[in-house]
């Protein structure tokens, strides 16, 4: 589901939600039924968490300036397999 906003001459700005792709361009005013005009707004961002709108940002960064890499990655230390692990059967 979709929001979308619609503006009416004598109401103002209301909200309707319908499936994605089914909104028509003039829709009834629900308080006076007057013909309202569809908006066209961004999608609410803002609602992300902020580390996916940086991971966006970050991606829509390296579009352009994509991050170039020097050197490999350091390898990490294994830590002592769990005592559990060592009782399951092997291949």
């Amino acid at each position: 589901m979709a929001t979308y906003a619609y503006r009416c001459q004598d109401c103002g700005e209301f909200e309707v939600r319908l499936p994605i792709g089914t909104a028509e361009a003039v829709r009834d005013c629900p308080v006076c039924r007057g013909a309202s005009r569809r908006l066209f707004t961004a999608p609410h961002l803002s609602r992300l968490s902020p580390a996916m709108s940086a991971a966006l940002t970050r991606e829509e960064k390296s579009r352009e300036a994509p991050e170039v890499v020097t050197s490999a990655l350091p390898r990490r230390r294994h830590s002592p397999p769990h005592p559990a692990l060592s009782r399951l059967p092997r291949p």
